[in-house]
């Protein structure tokens, strides 16, 4: 399973036809201390690009986008109960949506991880 990144600090790892989602290690550092966490519905269909989730924190409510396309087949309850787990563990169990990808391709735009760390140099 590889890790992929967005420019807007989601982060994918895609296993075959499905792709877990959540937001970098970055991005909770900017949010500081998540209180809430809006997740989809199981059957939603997502595009990338396009609003999937909703983390906000002590500072602001951010968008999290989806990075692929297709269908939601999970979402992270225990990030709706405990959402301080998304600042705890962004990368194992903070992740927020599990995709059905209907265009894997897509997977080609996203950053490596060089290629995010790049990014973050930059900012």
């Amino acid at each position: 399973m590889t890790l992929f990144f967005t420019r807007d600090h989601e982060w994918v790892r895609v296993d075959g036809e499905l792709a877990t989602v959540g937001i970098t290690d970055y991005a909770q550092g900017q949010l500081g201390d998540v209180v809430f966490v809006e997740l989809p519905t199981i059957g939603d269909s997502v595009t990338a690009g396009k609003e999937a989730a909703v983390v906000e924190s002590v500072k602001a409510a951010s968008d999290v986008y989806a990075p692929l396309s297709g269908e939601i087949t999970a979402v992270n309850d225990a990030v709706s109960d405990s959402p301080e787990v998304v600042n705890e563990d962004p990368y194992g169990e903070g992740w927020l949506v599990r995709v059905k990808l209907t265009n894997p391709s897509e997977v080609d735009e996203l950053l490596d991880v060089a290629a995010y760390r790049k990014l973050l140099e930059d900012e």
